[in-house]
């Protein structure tokens, strides 16, 4: 173990399982650790860094924001703040942007936009929030209640109330469900992505949409990790022919700095007001300068690439041996393998391959960019290990 290595299990909480790979430089889809040894890096800091490791474009605008004003409250209007809402609403069909710091914090701005709207429409009981098993909205006591999964909940009792699960993929269960529960709204992701990399149907979905439009319950989309051009698609549901009433968003929109966003859609953009939420860090100019410039990259043609890689991926993956199954959508791909899917990447890490994990399943999410002769080294490497 190097010294790094002792002194971060010494002072950092051990709330991670770390790999003893100390990464220290890198550029586009290639890092490098402390000697010097390559990796190819297929889980872009888990959906992060949307255009790779020392992007230039996105550093120049960061670095060219910091040295104008690194930091301003909310009480006053920044220019990146303004741009990035704008563009976030002219690409969606949305009308207004809550900015915040995580995934968590976009789906808790989510839930409180939903409990209000219900109470102003229906009544204070219309409150609970249906989302489906196998689901992950984030690690604050509240997202952790509207995570669809037990082993979450078990050591943080008692979790915040107001939340019921059903099965994705049953339709009727769920309308069912949110209707005897007084729903004010339902709260999915298209791919669920901690869940092991599972794709909902197209008519579970849409099934949903029109569900909730008749009964003026809201449909949110977490679109955390699915988003910002990870699915082939700007966002995930695009994929769905679908129009959500909300969405929340983070990990690739910021490339690389905290900054996740709250969007809502026509019905709900009038719900919070003054002093009804807010966030210190939220809109920082620093993250929504980057954030910009890598929004508005996610153009027509890359999202065609995105789909390209996606194609090759599976082409190249389905029917390898040692692989049983591919799951996911677009770049956000899950791989079921014979062997454990830990083992294969702490194999995948010794041959100079970054890749995650998802429940059972080996879980790639490269960088939206990544140059198809780097990709394809890392899916060799995949197949040479699988097969092993």
């Amino acid at each position: 173990m190097s010294e790094l290595m002792q002194i971060d299990k010494q002072y950092v909480a051990g709330t991670y399982n770390r790999f003893p790979v100390q990464i220290v430089s890198g550029k586009g889809s290639l890092v490098y650790d402390e000697n010097g040894k390559e990796y190819i890096d297929m889980g872009s800091g888990i959906g992060v860094t949307a255009f790779g490791i020392a992007d230039e474009e996105w550093a120049q605008a960061v670095v060219s924001q910091l040295a104008k004003v690194q930091h301003m409250s909310n009480l006053y209007y920044t220019e990146p703040c303004a741009l990035l809402a704008q563009e976030l609403c002219t690409r969606t069909g949305m009308k207004k942007v809550f900015f915040a710091n995580s995934g968590a914090e976009a789906n808790e701005c989510l839930i409180k936009v939903a409990r209000k709207y219900a109470a102003d429409k229906k009544g204070a009981e219309y409150s609970t929030i249906v989302t489906l098993k196998n689901s992950f909205h984030g690690r604050t006591l509240t997202t952790l209640s509207a995570t669809g999964q037990e082993h979450y909940h078990e050591l943080f009792q008692p979790l915040t109330p107001g939340f019921v699960h059903g099965d994705a993929g049953d339709l009727e269960g769920i309308c069912k469900l949110a209707k005897e529960e007084k729903a004010a709204a339902i709260l999915i992701e298209c791919v669920q992505g901690e869940g092991g990399v599972i794709a909902m149907e197209q008519a579970f979905v849409q099934g949903l949409a029109k569900f909730c439009k008749e009964e003026d319950i809201l449909l949110m989309v977490d679109e955390v990790q699915t988003g910002n051009g990870r699915t082939g698609e700007l966002y995930a549901y695009m994929n769905y022919g679908i129009q959500p009433d909300a969405v929340s968003t983070a990990k690739g929109l910021g490339g690389g700095l905290p900054l996740g966003a709250a969007l809502l859609g026509e019905k709900v953009e009038s719900v919070l007001g003054f002093g009804d939420h807010g966030s210190t860090f939220g809109g920082n100019p620093v993250c929504c300068a980057g954030a910009l410039s890598i929004l508005k990259r996610i153009d027509d043609k890359l999202l065609a690439e995105v789909r390209e890689k996606a194609a090759y991926i599976r082409e190249q993956l389905t029917g390898a041996k040692g692989i049983t199954g591919i799951t996911g959508m677009g770049l956000m791909v899950g791989i079921k393998t014979e062997k454990p899917a830990g083992e294969l990447v702490r194999a995948l890490n010794e041959k100079g391959v970054l890749c995650l994990t998802a429940k059972d399943k080996v879980r790639l999410l490269p960088a939206l960019n990544i140059p198809m002769d780097v990709l394809a080294r890392a899916i060799n490497a995949i197949k040479e290990v699988c097969a092993e």
